[in-house]
């Protein structure tokens, strides 16, 4: 049966990106998503995570399962406190990057999953949205 609990997890070091994945891929494999499409969730998940970590000093994951019109899905929301995206266009082409890594977490998030939306606000942070179906 699918597991159908909300899991929250706090990113505020390596362990907490770690939890995050390993949680996504956990409720995806659950859901009935092929390993493939675990893999790709996980690494959006890693990759967001890493971010919150990186760029804002933390926040917070949410992974939940989806019952739709679309079908079955996962919702991944990854949000954090930190100085928001200042050209969030530059950002979402891939290749850029503030703190010299391959620019590649929201571009490369945004090409696993099935929809992705990011509200960013500087001073106050960002809200990713990812969803993947089945």
């Amino acid at each position: 049966m699918a597991q159908k609990l909300t899991e929250v997890v706090d990113i505020r070091s390596e362990v907490g990106i770690v939890n995050a994945r390993v949680r996504a891929k956990a409720m995806a494999e659950a859901l009935g998503f092929t390993y493939m499409d675990q893999t790709r969730i996980a690494t959006a998940v890693s990759e967001l995570a890493r971010n919150a970590f990186q760029f804002a000093g933390g926040g917070k994951v949410t992974i939940k399962p989806l019952e739709g019109p679309e079908g079955k899905g996962i919702e991944i929301v990854v949000e954090d406190h930190g100085p928001g995206i200042e050209d969030l266009e530059l950002a979402l082409k891939g290749g850029y990057s503030t703190a010299g890594g391959l620019g590649l977490g929201l571009s490369g998030s945004k090409k696993l999953m099935d929809e992705f939306d990011v509200k960013t606000r500087i001073g106050e942070g960002t809200v990713v949205v990812v969803r993947k179906w089945l």
